[in-house]
């Protein structure tokens, strides 16, 4: 399995600033762990997301030398992405894109053909730079807005990405809404259509829904994960109340359970872990 840890996600909606001292030591013990990719930091208004506002400073001095583990930051606009391509650290780019309009517009003040432009330009610029994009479709399951789901939503923005050569995309249940008969149509729907393109999923859950979830996607064929330790945080701008991440520790469980290979150290997991303690005191 491939596995993405979301340090970013975690600490984005905590309330206390973390000083940023102590974010570095954080992603560098996780750099030990192995995982794939962490998705470590965001280039947008620090007014909207003032925890992350030293995302530069954290990026420049996390150890890459650790490990072969890959850097992945949010991006919110064209000027946001050209902010992360300051970074030689940053290896991919992630962009938040809804299948709601409602939330396209709450979470970067665009409606969703302003942020399908933008999403193309940021898409040449990371090639120009020799970086990756990933795309989250959030809301892929429902949303608190009383807009009706409906997979053709999903079909019809997959479709387009991939025919603008988007290559990554990640299916997000931002609110923690997906049920596992709909995890199990849209990836198997999804993988079916576009075999080409690389999908992942990115939960938000209870922690108690984390096994049904991860086999319901995994299942259906799904290979790449995300996740963030304890489940902590979520996506500030969706709700009131954060719905938490997939927990680590519950993908590891999962991978155990189902015989699946664990590539990563998890001696090292277990310092990250402890480390985590004391930023989010649980």
């Amino acid at each position: 399995m491939f596995l993405t840890e979301c340090p970013r996600d975690a600490m984005q909606g905590w309330n206390d600033f973390i000083p940023t001292a102590k974010k570095i030591d954080y992603i560098n013990a996780l750099m030990e762990v192995k995982f794939d990719v962490l998705d470590c930091g965001s280039f947008v208004s620090a007014r909207t997301i003032p925890q992350m506002a030293d995302s530069g400073e954290v990026l420049d001095n996390i150890d890459k030398s650790l490990s072969n583990t890959q850097l992945s930051v949010i991006v919110a606009n064209y000027r946001g992405a050209e902010k992360a391509m300051m970074h030689e650290q940053v290896d991919i780019m992630g962009f938040p894109f809804s299948i709601s309009e409602t939330f396209q517009q709450r979470n970067t003040n665009k409606g969703q053909e302003e942020a399908f432009a933008d999403v193309l330009k940021i898409n040449q610029l990371a090639k120009d730079e020799n970086k990756s994009l990933n795309v989250y479709l959030s809301m892929a399951f429902g949303n608190p807005y009383g807009e009706n789901w409906d997979i053709k939503e999903l079909d019809f923005w997959t479709e387009r990405f991939y025919d603008a050569g988007i290559q990554n995309v990640l299916i997000s249940d931002t609110t923690g809404t997906a049920t596992t008969t709909q995890i199990k149509q849209v990836f198997t729907d999804l993988l079916a259509k576009f075999p080409e393109l690389n999908f992942g999923a990115h939960f938000h859950n209870k922690y108690e829904e984390s096994y049904p979830k991860l086999k319901a996607a995994y299942d259906a064929g799904c290979r790449s994960f995300d996740s963030a330790i304890k489940g902590i945080g979520g996506c500030p701008l969706a709700t009131d109340d954060l719905t938490g991440n997939m927990p680590t520790e519950k993908v590891f469980n999962f991978m155990s359970l189902e015989k699946i290979d664990i590539r990563q150290n998890l001696l090292h997991f277990e310092r990250a872990y402890n480390l985590a303690k004391d930023i989010f005191h649980f």
